[in-house]
């Protein structure tokens, strides 16, 4: 059975400012740092960012927002703000962080969104406590792909990753923070030019201040291996083992032009969720929620707000999206999974 393809809100969307809003205030709550947007009385929602990112990635996003969900984002240990962790970087170290930080909202359970290893992060969460997730949104989510031959390792399809051999090889240490932020911003947009200076001038103060750490490449590196052990697992562990029991409704949304992980893996994520939809977009890479914020605005609107007047009265009916005045409007007819194209 296809998943449906993501219906897109259509009413009007807060204006970005420009130069754009600038990182949202954080502090250190336990082990994580997180920082958090307006709380305005929506939903609770939490994100979680990719490998070597940080909350940030999420700021015009939130603001986008405003209003529907109140935001936290938080720094995985030993990315952005937070500090190292105590055992190492395996994935359910981050898996425990953002439980953790769920828990200690203490307002029930969140719509959960996750980019890149984020995203891998999230769905361990979504299959394993369905009572802290309301929704989940994937951007680009971390997944293995289809098993290699039989013999070889099954990690290596993660070490090959066009970008990954770049970003933790010996040339980032020759390079100025300046160059490394722009390097790894134009590896992770299709289009560059959508990146606004601000964003690049934060990139690399935060390159430098993370540069002076002992454990910037730790964090990296360690979090990467401790991702690909996740591949090889077997059984009830195995990783699209999890994605099959996560229960919350989820969307799907890939970039056609993401270099780390393959948009080939969009449809067979959606339709392995078992409340799946799928938003493809073209000319959009690794960072959907940077690159295209308003997009993934409009395709998660509809799950976070979406109600059925069934008798039970439950938020089942999470293909409605709202019109311009705020109601329900038709229900969207569902499109080949992989054929929608939003941007």
């Amino acid at each position: 059975m296809s998943a449906p393809t993501a219906p897109l809100w259509t009413g009007a969307l807060p204006e970005l400012p420009d130069p754009p809003h600038p990182p949202w205030p954080g502090a250190q709550q336990g082990p994580v740092f997180v920082r958090t947007g307006p709380q305005r009385g929506g939903e609770p929602a939490l994100m979680v960012h990719g490998l070597g990112g940080s909350a940030t990635n999420w700021t015009d996003l939130v603001a986008l927002l405003e209003g529907v969900v109140d935001a936290e984002a938080l720094d995985l240990p030993g990315f952005g703000h937070s500090p190292p962790p105590t055992r190492g970087y395996a994935l359910r170290t981050h898996v425990q962080a953002v439980v953790d930080r769920i828990e200690a909202r203490g307002d029930g359970p969140v719509h959960l969104f996750g980019n890149s290893l984020g995203g891998a992060v999230s769905v361990q969460v979504a299959a394993s406590r369905p009572d802290l997730v309301r929704t989940l949104t994937l951007v680009s989510p971390a997944l293995p792909t289809l098993l290699p031959p039989r013999g070889s390792d099954p990690r290596l399809p993660l070490m090959v990753l066009p970008g990954v051999r770049r970003l933790a090889g010996d040339t980032l240490r020759t390079m100025t923070p300046e160059q490394r932020a722009r390097a790894v911003l134009d590896l992770c947009f299709a289009d560059p030019a959508r990146v606004h200076p601000q964003r690049y001038r934060e990139a690399a103060e935060e390159v430098a201040r993370r540069a002076a750490l002992g454990y910037d490449a730790d964090a990296f590196s360690g979090s990467l291996r401790g991702l690909a052990a996740t591949y090889a697992h077997r059984g009830p562990r195995a990783v699209w083992r999890q994605v099959a029991r996560v229960q919350a409704p989820a969307l799907v949304v890939w970039g056609v032009r993401d270099r780390l992980v393959s948009v080939r893996l969009a449809t067979r994520t959606a339709e392995t969720l078992p409340h799946g939809r799928l938003l493809v977009l073209s000319g959009v890479g690794h960072v959907a929620q940077m690159e295209r914020p308003d997009l993934v605005a409009r395709a998660v609107l509809p799950l976070i707000t979406g109600y059925d007047a069934d008798e039970s009265g439950t938020r089942s009916d999470l293909g409605r999206p709202l019109d311009a005045g705020g109601t329900l409007a038709p229900p969207v007819p569902h499109t080949q999974p992989g054929r929608h194209t939003g941007g």
